[in-house]
């Protein structure tokens, strides 16, 4: 939040920011598939502030 972004989709980490690599692929595949859906989500909402979008953990 503190670099100022107007849309915010919380990741896994830095270095694998849309899977982790110590879990089986068809669950990469969910987390990935739902990761990137929210981001389409947040892309096509209109913000006025500072918005973070929940993801499921």
């Amino acid at each position: 939040m503190t670099v100022g972004a107007n849309r915010i989709v919380p990741t896994i980490s830095i270095p694998y920011p849309l899977g982790d690599p110590n879990t089986p692929k068809e669950e990469q595949w969910k987390l990935r598939y739902h990761r990137v859906g929210v981001a389409l989500d947040a892309i096509a909402t209109d913000v006025t502030e500072q918005t973070v979008f929940k993801v499921r953990i």
